[in-house]
């Protein structure tokens, strides 16, 4: 499963958010859940940012289960002048991006 989620920040909230992703990205690579990849961009605006997400085999995504993960998704409805955006990716090719 290969998706990409968007939204866009208060700008009060930029480094909040950063903050709380780059404890996602210290407990990934502690835990380094089989199958897993993800990768975090902040867009030119400041405010908006794009995650990519792939992951292996049925059932629920394992990054969701990380506690710094729950930590960073639980207020980002409080964080956000535009709501996430979930949508689902068709792979036509790629280099290096999910190998």
């Amino acid at each position: 499963m290969k998706h990409m989620v968007t939204y866009t920040l208060r700008p009060e909230c930029v480094a909040e958010n950063e903050e709380l992703a780059a404890a996602v990205y210290a407990e990934l690579a502690r835990e380094r859940p089989p199958g897993v990849r993800y990768a975090t961009f902040r867009l030119e605006d400041g405010a908006s940012f794009l995650h990519l997400v792939s992951y292996e085999g049925p059932g629920d995504n394992p990054l969701t289960a990380l506690p710094a993960f729950k930590a960073f998704s639980s207020g980002v409805r409080e964080r956000c002048a535009r709501l996430p955006v979930r949508t689902a990716l068709t792979e036509i090719g790629s280099h290096g991006v999910f190998d």
